[in-house]
């Protein structure tokens, strides 16, 4: 495998140049060190990373020979937002010029690219202003400007229907899944070796639910979100348990949105839909990720593409008005033609919203872990697939509505929410746009509490470990309480 190093002569912006090094050289195994350290090996290409006293220098090695040495001026003093965006622009400017490849999102290497433009709109600029200024600051290309303007605009126009930064949104998490997906790298527990303590894992989180509740009270609840692993591993009596805990604990005369994240369809019956539409569920996943058989037994779903249709025409038949599907292309041996065959299904069934996500190869993943299984085996994303994904929401009325990137995504591309007009899923902008406290109960949940309109965030993490949680969740209540008292004085 190809290697990369990255020396720097002191800390400072490592992530960000470390993340673009590994969006243009996305195969290659990338090491860091700082200048008086021994390099880990020999590298094939080496990028050195100095920082002078009125300036950055940068100069790329191959081969142990010089190919390419930039620099440019920076006053360290002014700010360093504007170092980090100097020292950007550098290192991209360089990498294009070595490799002759543009990235769509340019110097971009942060999660959440829509929050400027957010920002920008909130500050009065207009739309061509802001486009010229992600050009100019971070070489973001013209499709991805609109894309990041048009949805800004559109959560905007959400977000001032109501008072979103009075009131919070609960997540529950429920962290088990039937098993674990080849890319999954998110604290999923497989269910048949907790089976017998998923109960005793309810009684903790209703506690600490109860804890929420009384913590905040006075505070308008907005939204609510389910998530995993996949909640329907719960048994139609856990999940009633549940639901009913919820409903007797909080009021939910405000909530704009009660999400289900339903998942996999092999953990979803007739009996635990009818469950769901016992409770003020609004919206809910029903997520197949491709609509290939051969992918999804190679990804480790256990489930058909006739279960996905099957499942989904049930929830249509039993009220379910607002259904979401995630998908995700540049997974294992997909190609355009793959893609076109989910989407050709997609289509048929016709849900409400639709999330497209590009394939991350995250370390904890067992995909990246055992890799070497799968070299010959293809990861394809392209602009034309994401361009198929697009018009085929376009034709089923959606717009997009949300966006957010991860650590080495596939293509440098990004993940991206459709939805029609009124089936926007309320929590995901107020997430990603982080414009609102978000309060997460269970195991691996991460709190975020949002301060000063969004300047200041602070976090809470629960354990991920089931076993962890159970056993210390005094601890982490306790962990929540400092920032709930902060957040709510």
């Amino acid at each position: 495998m190809h290697k990369t190093g990255i020396r720097f002569n002191r800390k400072d912006f490592e992530y960000d140049v470390y993340s673009l090094v590994r969006a243009f050289y996305p195969h290659s195994d990338t090491e860091m060190y700082y200048e008086g350290e021994e390099p880990a090996g020999e590298y094939e290409l080496l990028l050195l990373v100095t920082y002078r006293k009125d300036g950055i220098g940068l100069e790329i090695l191959r081969d142990g020979e010089t190919v390419l040495q930039r620099e440019a001026p920076v006053d360290y003093d002014r700010d360093r937002q504007e170092t980090k965006n100097v020292l950007k622009r550098l290192v991209y400017g360089s990498l294009k010029e070595l490799t002759g490849i543009s990235l769509p999102w340019g110097d971009l290497t942060g999660i959440r690219p829509t929050k400027i433009p957010m920002k920008l709109l909130e500050e009065g600029w207009k739309n061509t202003r802001i486009a010229d200024y992600m050009r100019q600051t971070y070489q973001v290309s013209d499709a991805k400007c609109a894309l990041a303007i048009t949805i800004a605009n559109r959560e905007r126009a959400i977000l001032q229907q109501f008072d979103y930064e009075k009131g919070w949104s609960l997540y529950v998490g429920i962290p088990f899944c039937p098993s674990i997906c080849l890319y999954c790298s998110f604290g999923s527990h497989p269910l048949d070796r907790w089976k017998k303590r998923v109960d005793e894992y309810l009684d903790a989180l209703i506690r600490e639910l109860a804890f929420i509740r009384d913590q905040m009270a006075g505070r308008p609840l907005h939204s609510v979100y389910i998530g995993g692993g996949t909640p329907t591993t719960l048994t139609p009596e856990q999940s009633r348990r549940l639901l009913g805990a919820i409903q007797e604990l909080f009021d939910l005369s405000q909530v704009r949105e009660y999400t289900v994240e339903a998942g996999r369809p092999d953990t979803i019956t007739r009996e635990k839909l009818q469950v769901l539409r016992q409770f003020p569920v609004s919206r809910i996943s029903i997520n197949p990720q491709t609509m290939n058989q051969k992918t999804l037994d190679l990804i480790g779903r256990k489930h058909t593409v006739e279960d996905v249709t099957e499942i989904f025409h049930m929830a249509r038949e039993l009220g379910f008005d607002n259904i979401n599907m995630d998908l995700i292309v540049g997974l294992p041996g997909e190609g355009e033609a793959e893609v076109a065959n989910t989407l050709s299904q997609v289509e048929q069934l016709g849900p409400d919203s639709l999330t497209v996500h590009s394939l991350a190869l995250k370390r904890a993943t067992r995909l990246n872990l055992f890799k070497d299984q799968y070299e010959e085996i293809s990861f394809e994303n392209s602009a034309a697939i994401m361009d198929k994904t697009q018009e085929c929401a376009r034709r089923m009325g959606m717009g997009p509505y949300y966006l957010y990137r991860q650590k080495n995504i596939a293509g440098n591309f990004e993940n991206v929410g459709y939805a029609r007009p009124g089936c926007e899923g309320l929590y995901n902008i107020l997430i990603m746009e982080e414009k609102q406290s978000i309060i997460a109960a269970g195991a691996g949940a991460s709190t975020k509490f949002v301060f000063d309109g969004g300047r200041r965030i602070e976090r809470a993490e629960n354990v991920k470990s089931v076993e962890q949680y159970i056993s210390r969740l005094d601890e982490m209540m306790e962990r929540k309480r400092a920032g709930i008292e902060a957040y709510v004085k």
